[in-house]
């Protein structure tokens, strides 16, 4: 029988361990949030209580577990083009900059979950080029990353269900950039089309570990991630970014992310009703 409690001094230890591991800070009172997202484990690998599910991920005795308890522990919240102005923004002051570059544009998705972000980005990219047919010419290169193999693996699959496609795509997009899933996929599930997932490739990435094997990008989203993590965290990911984005490279974060007081490497840059952030010179 498995047993229900989490101790206080197991959650604690589990606290430090989420932090050591990813830099996810849980408040005082997530307990609730640690139990339910980690029942579904104990009964998977068949442990009888939080404490010995804690020790065994502390003590790192078994991969597959530690890497299902954060993938557990991830917030997977998305929707397509979320926040709108983000996108509205790219096509009026990002891509025309771009746009003529020789070389190929580079932009990564940081922590893109089930991959609606940076397809989205993609989407955008293509009906920008609808009305400047010329542009990019030399190329773009979208990467996404998350530490969830789960989820980078429907990011390779580009299939999702009615319920996903309801969040922030329109009926116009839905028709133009989509196709009725193959033969095996959930019901009413549909498909992006080739010409969208030709653009992007996902890669498993901890924010906490080296960002060199990405190369550097003209254009960051690192949107909605910052919040989970503390002051420090905050600051050792923005410094990799920094150094990660191209002098002059744009960033973007949600809109309850902020700058102040963690990083003086960017200019902060408003367009109609969206905010972004430029790397300084």
């Amino acid at each position: 029988m498995i047993s229900q409690e989490l101790l206080e001094s197991d959650y604690s230890l589990f606290k430090e361990y989420l932090v050591s591991e990813c830099g996810i800070v849980l408040g005082d009172n997530k307990q609730y949030l640690v139990r339910s997202r980690l029942l579904p484990l104990l009964r998977q690998f068949e442990i009888d209580s939080y404490t010995n599910l804690i020790s065994r991920v502390v003590k790192s005795r078994d991969s597959s577990l530690n890497n299902a308890v954060i993938d557990a522990m991830t917030t997977n919240e998305t929707l397509w083009f979320r926040d709108g102005h983000p996108f509205e923004v790219l096509k009026a002051d990002i891509f025309p900059k771009l746009q003529n570059k020789r070389t190929p544009v580079r932009i990564w998705c940081a922590a893109c979950s089930s991959g609606q972000e940076p397809y989205s980005i993609a989407m955008s990219l293509l009906e920008y080029k609808t009305q400047n047919a010329s542009a990019f010419s030399g190329g773009v290169e979208i990467i996404g990353t998350d530490i969830s193999n789960n989820m980078l693996d429907q990011c390779r699959r580009a299939t999702y269900d009615n319920l996903s496609l309801s969040r922030g795509l329109s009926n116009e997009r839905l028709e133009r950039f989509f196709e009725p899933a193959e033969v095996g996929a959930k019901n009413e599930s549909r498909q992006l089309k080739r010409e969208v997932t030709r653009m992007v490739s996902f890669r498993s990435m901890n924010l906490f570990d080296s960002y060199a094997a990405l190369g550097s990008f003209d254009l960051i989203f690192c949107r909605n991630v910052l919040i989970y993590f503390s002051i420090d965290g905050k600051k050792r990911i923005l410094q990799q970014i920094a150094s990660s984005l191209q002098s002059g490279g744009t960033l973007f974060l949600g809109a309850s992310e902020s700058l102040s007081g963690i990083s003086n490497d960017f200019d902060m840059n408003r367009s109609g009703q969206g905010i972004f952030y430029v790397k300084k010179q």
